[in-house]
């Protein structure tokens, strides 16, 4: 575990640098523990998929007392070497079409028929791996090798909310229409992302989750 200040307002957390559900089990249990803690100045506290990034008020944080306790607790969630019983999504998909522009390109990048893509993405369970991009916009993982397509090379000005896309071994919805360069195989009408809504998105870290095709 290192720790890392990332400018003046900002305190990065590494753990062991791979993707892997039990390293990234350890950095949400992490962010749960120093929450618990209620740091004076701590303004956010964001899992990643193997760090924590730890927003602070330099004028009310004492750095010292901070760092002490994430290593104290960084030690307590590096004891975590299985995963709890997570929370399952099954979110309904409609694929292809002109919801999903770009699945005729991951058919081609992995030498198969669209309805392949279909099957394939839509027979893994994925794990919620961090929240980032834009609020609610979650990161899903991992896709099967065999139609993990690279993202465009040129991104789209607008792509709309509720689009499912890939980018190598992640997928993911875009909450909101924004532009984006993931390839677009898809769309669900679920509202992934509510300001209104307790708890305003839709998926946490560790959640599991289930596309199904409509």
């Amino acid at each position: 575990m290192r720790i890392r200040h990332a400018g003046d307002a900002m305190l990065l957390v590494e753990l062991e640098q791979v993707i892997d559900p039990v390293v990234n089990q350890r950095a949400i249990e992490l962010g749960r523990l120093l929450r618990a803690r209620d740091v004076p100045g701590v303004r956010d506290i964001v899992p990643g998929y193997c760090s924590l990034g730890i927003h602070f008020d330099p004028l009310r944080t004492d750095l010292v007392a901070l760092e002490r306790a994430i290593r104290e607790d960084a030690s307590v969630a590096g004891r975590v070497v299985s995963l709890p019983e997570p929370v399952v999504h099954e979110i309904p998909v409609v694929y292809g079409g002109a919801v999903g522009p770009d699945l005729q390109a991951v058919a081609d990048f992995a030498g198969c028929s669209p309805a392949e893509v279909i099957e394939r993405h839509a027979a893994v369970t994925y794990r919620v791996y961090m929240l980032g991009f834009v609020p609610g916009f979650a990161y899903l993982g991992r896709v099967n090798a065999s139609i993990a397509a690279p993202r465009r090379r040129v991104p789209r000005d607008v792509v709309p909310a509720g689009s499912l896309g890939i980018a190598g071994e992640q997928t993911g919805v875009y909450p909101a229409a924004t532009p984006g360069g993931w390839q677009i195989i898809g769309r669900t009408s679920v509202v992934m992302f509510d300001a209104a809504r307790t708890p305003a998105s839709l998926l946490a870290p560790g959640d599991l989750v289930h596309f199904v095709p409509r």
